[in-house]
């Protein structure tokens, strides 16, 4: 493997047609083709991170899209990260630190605090990042009205120290509505 560059930040609609299949084909290998349609969609339309080898293969991917929560009676701006996966011949090389990095400077930037959902493999890495599970109630907004997630982990913050609201974990966190997973 070529040693590897720093992640480069884009937004969705600056990925030229090749390099969005790319990731495509990163996630559904990262994830077992256990990445369906619905997952793609939901890492559209915000800030990339990725990461290529010298030769211009790509590494690693990260994204964060916008999503709103309301939290107390109100709505905040949550950068959500998403699809976070790194090449397996390339895994446990400080990657998934670099995309992570990469996105929280977006998060910090842009949003009143971070959320996503980790998978039990992804945990370490988010964790030793400063990021902290969720204490408190979380549901999500459904066409119906609220629907609870008694079958979800709860999503992890970015981090507590940085979070530009005060959230009270006696309140729930009451997530929009999307095709597929909610969280």
């Amino acid at each position: 493997m070529t040693t590897p560059r720093t992640a480069r930040t884009a937004h969705t609609a600056d990925l030229a047609p090749a390099e969005l299949a790319a990731v495509r084909a990163l996630l559904d290998d990262a994830f077992d083709g256990d990445f369906s349609d619905e997952d793609w969609a939901h890492s559209l339309g915000g800030v990339h991170a990725l990461v290529h080898d010298g030769t211009g293969a790509l590494l690693a991917h990260g994204s964060v899209v916008q999503r709103h929560v309301v939290h107390r009676g109100r709505t905040l701006r949550v950068g959500y990260v998403e699809a976070v996966a790194v090449r397996a011949d390339a895994r446990r090389t400080g990657l998934g630190g670099q995309v992570t990095g990469a996105l929280e400077r977006v998060i910090a930037a842009a949003y009143d605090f971070g959320a996503l959902s980790a998978s039990s493999a992804g945990r370490r890495l988010y964790e030793g990042r400063g990021w902290a599970a969720w204490d408190g109630p979380f549901a999500a907004y459904g066409p119906a009205g609220t629907v609870d997630l008694p079958d979800e982990a709860p999503p992890f913050l970015f981090p507590a120290a940085t979070v530009r609201v005060l959230l009270d974990q006696d309140h729930p966190l009451l997530f929009d509505w999307r095709d597929g997973d909610l969280l």
